[in-house]
């Protein structure tokens, strides 16, 4: 309805400048009447006047005919203008029905993706404190495991013991040499814990404890006495002592120590000393855990 007013403002523009050129006809044909009724006039004067008239007559029906053309082309266009307006219209509200479904649409997508964050949000913070939870319960379990290891250990550390005896295949004497000398007893019966070692004969303390040794030594009469000393980390701590001119002889010892973690503990033999071993092992050394400190 918007193009239709323009097309009607010329219309009527072109009209009215039409109809002031037939008013001037019209003007003139009166004129024309009036001559023609006048006496004075001739016949030609009114044949002349005639001939204007027709001629008005015909320039006005193609005046007509022509203003009749172009108002059904004005017509025409307007129609055409109409249906243009009226589909652009229609383009414009399904635009806007579209605009309004992506904006509804939108709304929806937006409600869903703020549940969607949520629910993001909380599966994080339940995983977070579930992987919480399973650094506490592994924390636990090392714990436990650490404990049970400890005990483990302590459970093995109190089972110590050992004994062994000088080796000896066949019967012979062993020195006198010039210089203290360790005695390593190589024959083990039993060496629980394996805190003995039977080829150094040193005895190595793997917990902090009360250890009891016994040892017992062999020999024969003669100038050089039969012995051998206990030694604590270098230290003589209690000797076996014999000698007699003749016959067999035989001295033994014994002690509870307090021992911390790596102390070593062996046999010496003192310097011009001798013993006396054979198959029937007369010499020993063993030891054995009292208790934990």
């Amino acid at each position: 309805m918007i193009m239709f007013f323009p097309v009607l403002l010329i219309v009527c523009t072109v009209s009215a400048a039409q109809l002031q050129e037939s008013d001037d006809i019209i003007s003139n044909l009166r004129q024309t009447e009036a001559q023609v009724g006048e006496p004075d006039h001739d016949s030609a004067t009114q044949q002349t006047h005639t001939q204007d008239i027709d001629a008005v007559l015909r320039k006005m029906a193609a005046w007509l005919a022509g203003l009749k053309v172009e108002v059904k082309h004005l017509q025409r266009e307007n129609e055409a203008k109409t249906k243009e307006l009226y589909s652009l219209n229609q383009q414009y509200q399904a635009q806007e029905r579209q605009m309004k479904e992506l904006r509804q649409q939108n709304q929806v997508q937006a409600t869903e993706l703020a549940t969607v964050k949520a629910k993001a949000s909380f599966t994080e913070n339940r995983v977070e404190a579930q992987a919480a939870e399973l650094a506490t319960v592994q924390a636990k379990v090392d714990n436990a495991e650490n404990q049970v290891e400890a005990l483990k250990r302590e459970g093995e550390a109190k089972r110590l013991a050992f004994s062994a005896s000088f080796l000896a295949l066949t019967p012979g004497d062993f020195g006198p040499f010039n210089t203290h000398t360790t005695l390593v007893f190589r024959h083990v019966v039993a060496n629980i814990g394996s805190a003995y070692n039977p080829h150094t004969g040193l005895f190595t303390a793997p917990v902090r404890g009360a250890y009891h040794f016994e040892f017992y030594i062999y020999g024969h009469g003669s100038s050089n006495p039969t012995s051998a000393v206990l030694v604590k980390n270098g230290e003589q701590i209690f000797t076996a002592w014999s000698t007699q001119p003749a016959g067999g002889q035989k001295t033994s010892n014994g002690v509870t120590l307090l021992l911390d973690v790596g102390d070593v503990v062996f046999l010496r033999m003192w310097a011009n000393s001798r013993i006396h071993d054979n198959p029937d092992r007369h010499n020993t050394f063993s030891g054995h855990l009292l208790f934990t400190m």
